[in-house]
């Protein structure tokens, strides 16, 4: 790989944006695609569908033999809320690649007892949240029922243009959740992000068959195209 080339991918790595080096396997020649310019690209359906499945492979394209190198920054789970569902999400999630944070203001529910080997963060959203960095390649998942938690964190959530936002509660929960916070500044448009009520409906009914259900639907919107994601719904 050229060192111009080399510096460009490390540059996109260290911002967390995804990034595909292309080489033709018969001549060795190489180039770089970022994210941004997939669109444009003359292979933007087969650089999407790589970087959905998060793994590098060879493709053929007008008789060509190519290889494409996927660079996706690793994705991350933020939870709000130390509750029983976060117990078994976050092992889950972590099991899955997930670099998992739980966040919740009160010290009885966020213990490293009831979370071993889990980054606990025992403050309030609006401070734990900005040191986070939360971007595109993160799923952000609000579980406390409790609005001065869960509320603050959501609003950040919006701003950071998540891949996933789910939302713990019924329809007529959410419903008022939605009033709060069109109220606090949100928009239609944010609310309707909301996975509300959170995960598939399989029917789960224990915490942690509702962990497997939160779980599955974060999958589908990482890895499915638009359309599969909308019959997914």
């Amino acid at each position: 790989m050229k060192l111009e080339t080399l510096a460009e991918l490390n540059a996109e790595r260290a911002a967390r944006r995804p990034a595909i080096v292309i080489t033709d396997t018969a001549n060795g020649e190489q180039r770089l695609v970022k994210a941004k310019d997939f669109a444009g690209d003359p292979l933007r359906s087969e650089l999407s569908a790589q970087l959905r499945m998060g793994k590098s492979g060879m493709v053929e394209v007008s008789g060509k033999k190519l290889f494409l190198n996927v660079y996706a920054p690793t994705a991350r789970l933020v939870i709000i809320g130390a509750v029983h569902i976060s117990q078994a999400l976050a092992p889950m999630a972590q099991s899955l690649g997930y670099d998992v944070t739980v966040v919740d203001p009160r010290t009885a529910f966020a213990s490293p007892e009831r979370f071993p080997d889990v980054p606990l963060i025992a403050e309030w959203p609006d401070v734990a949240l900005p040191p986070l960095n939360v971007d595109h390649y993160t799923a952000f998942v609000a579980l406390t029922h409790d609005p001065k938690i869960d509320d603050p964190a959501l609003l950040h959530a919006f701003q950071r243009d998540c891949f996933y936002i789910g939302a713990l509660g019924s329809r007529k929960t959410h419903a008022k959740r939605g009033e709060r916070l069109k109220g606090q500044g949100a928009r239609d448009s944010d609310i309707g992000r909301i996975h509300a009520p959170i995960g598939l409906a399989i029917g789960a009914v224990s915490p942690s068959e509702i962990a497997v259900s939160i779980m599955a639907e974060i999958t589908a919107q990482l890895r499915l195209p638009p359309k599969a994601k909308e019959e997914a719904a």
